[in-house]
């Protein structure tokens, strides 16, 4: 069996553009994952040999990519003592409040890290697992070093280019 860091489990195929995000920063910082689909309500059994069998591979963190009622987080967190990060879409129902609250709302002793709703919290869900694995890992922590480097580059920039073109020029590049 494949050895991996990282256990992506998405509730539901619609939801893989979102796994998608969250492999791609995986992938840059070369973190090995397992990707699956299983749902929290429709595959019970399935879904907790998808969580023996990450954990069976050494996998360090677990990623739940969850919407509308979004339990799947919370049930891996009860079948494990690793970290889940859970992940909730911004669905058209509540705008995805109902996938945030659901993810938040844990009950003590079933810890779940919540991150942002969409693409942005698919992202931070990776950056978070690659810091719990560099905690012990020295060369994931240089490179997470040199990401926070590079987004505080990105940032100092654009301010740089605002103040030489104004507000006006800046949007108009960005929209392009």
């Amino acid at each position: 069996m494949e050895k991996n860091d990282v256990a992506i489990i998405v509730g539901s195929s619609s939801d893989l553009s979102l796994a998608k995000e969250t492999i791609n920063v995986l992938k840059k910082f070369e973190v090995s994952y397992s990707l699956d689909i299983a749902s929290a309500h429709r595959t019970e059994e399935y879904l907790k040999q998808c969580i023996e069998g990450a954990i069976s591979t050494g996998v360090k963190v677990f990623i739940a990519i969850a919407g509308m009622a979004a339990a799947l987080p919370g049930v891996i967190a009860s079948h494990t003592i690793l970290p889940v990060v859970g992940v909730p879409l911004d669905g058209k129902n509540l705008l995805g409040l109902d996938s945030l609250f659901s993810i938040v709302q844990m009950p003590k002793g079933v810890p779940v890290a919540t991150v942002a709703l969409g693409k942005t919290g698919a992202i931070n869900a990776a950056i978070l697992a690659v810091q719990i694995i560099a905690i012990s890992n020295d060369e994931l922590k240089e490179k997470l070093k040199n990401y926070k480097i590079k987004i505080s580059e990105t940032v100092v920039k654009e301010n740089l280019s605002l103040q030489k073109d104004g507000i006006d020029k800046f949007i108009e590049r960005l929209n392009k």
